[in-house]
């Protein structure tokens, strides 16, 4: 395999102090170095190399899995590991948060092998630890921290919108007018990520309860806890839809109550102006016998009527309430 070259994005090969030594093998076994100790190999799922290097080292139903172009959260546990599909928001320069970035996962005793497309900040948040010193002494913390630094910035892209959505309540008190496009952003983005969250938080759950010898009680109810929070998250995202979609119906109740009102309008000054127009259209069809055609005073008189009448009709209608 020597004419065979991978590239992967890191590769470490941790010890169980926490010591971390960098891979630089062109095609790295599936396995640790270091007795006791775990390998992570991170790779780029655009590495032309890398369908050959799965196929070769992992079993078929993970080397497929990391492949698969389009996943969704969940963890599915085999006799010889677990596979996990995980999602952390884009905060890649450009990009909108709520466009998710998948993270998939192959784990067994004594390997970690993840793979992705685009780049995900709490991975690199991860693999700067491990530059630090400061490596996860056993898989278990791995997925713990993992798992964490994902669920954190998810909580916080949860919160952002949230205080989008109060700055938006606010405006809405006020001018409606352009708000609608703004809401349909945000409900928009609530969408996008509420689609991933929930079920990554049962894919956390499952994960959780994975009966193996690399999660003990302590890691599991770590893992339980990051799940938790993942369900936090899905109840704030569940509030904030409910909260846009209040606001969309009292803007939609507002638009229509300023059409019926301005229908309104129309229709009392067509009530007005209905009596004369036919005034006007009758003194003005052009037959023998009119009244005061031949009078110099005829217009006038016309336009004093019609005057006269128009006010009467204003008082009528202020009267009985109707303007």
């Amino acid at each position: 395999m020597s004419d065979k070259t991978l590239h992967p994005i890191c590769a470490f090969d941790i010890g169980p102090d926490g010591q971390a030594v960098l891979l630089e093998e062109p095609w790295p076994d599936a396995a640790s170095a270091i007795s006791d100790g775990y390998r992570w190999l991170h790779f780029d799922l655009t590495d032309p190399a890398l369908e050959a290097w799965t196929d070769e080292k992992l079993p078929p139903v993970a080397a497929y899995a990391l492949r698969q172009s389009e996943t969704r959260p969940r963890c599915d546990v085999f006799e010889d590991g677990v596979l996990l599909n995980l999602r952390g928001v884009n905060l890649n320069p450009g990009n909108d948060p709520e466009d998710m970035v998948s993270l998939r996962l192959w784990v067994r005793p004594g390997l970690i092998v993840t793979a992705r497309l685009r780049k995900l900040w709490a991975v690199d948040a991860l693999r700067k630890a491990i530059d630090a010193g400061k490596a996860p002494v056993a898989i278990a913390d791995f997925l713990n921290l993992l798992t964490y630094e994902l669920s954190k910035r998810i909580e916080r892209v949860s919160l952002d919108l949230e205080e989008e959505t109060d700055a938006l309540e606010e405006k809405l008190l006020g001018e409606s007018s352009g708000l609608s496009g703004e809401l349909v952003i945000l409900r928009q983005s609530v969408i996008k990520l509420r689609r991933f969250v929930r079920p990554q938080c049962e894919a956390l759950n499952d994960l959780s309860q994975w009966q193996s010898a690399l999660l003990d009680q302590g890691h599991s109810d770590l893992l339980r806890e990051t799940a938790n929070r993942a369900t936090r998250t899905i109840e704030a995202l569940d509030a904030i839809s409910e909260r846009l979609t209040a606001m969309q119906d009292h803007l939609e109740t507002r638009h229509a109550s300023a059409l019926g009102r301005n229908s309104y309008i129309l229709s009392v000054a067509a009530a007005i102006f209905l009596p004369l127009g036919f005034l006007t259209g009758l003194f003005g069809i052009n037959v023998g016998g009119m009244p005061g055609v031949d009078s110099p005073y005829g217009f006038a008189v016309v336009t004093i009527a019609s005057c006269v009448i128009g006010v009467l009709l204003f008082v009528v209608f202020r009267l009985r309430k109707w303007l």
